[in-house]
């Protein structure tokens, strides 16, 4: 069941939200989650949501920084999305 949801989790995220979130997240521009959410244009639990999916599924090292107002990296963290495709012959 819990793969199931997983599977399920990962078909409805958007590329695109992740993205502007890595972006946001490395320069330390995320603002609380109430601030994060209008940024990205999503609900503040769909913010929990993708932060968990970034911690759980690709393994990056996001922490809260309360001192900071920010989430940002513990660490270095480069996730990579350039649309690359193999050719098959």
């Amino acid at each position: 069941m819990v793969a199931v949801s997983l599977y399920i989790l990962a078909l409805v995220m958007d590329i695109r939200v992740i993205k502007k979130l890595h972006e946001l997240i490395k320069t330390e521009r995320t603002g609380p989650p109430k601030e994060l959410c209008i940024k990205l244009g999503i609900s503040e639990r769909t913010v929990y949501n993708y932060i968990s999916f970034m911690k759980n599924e690709l393994n990056a090292p996001i922490k809260y920084s309360s001192e900071k107002g920010t989430y940002r990296y513990h660490g270095n963290c480069e996730l990579r999305f350039d649309g690359a495709i193999d050719e098959i012959a």
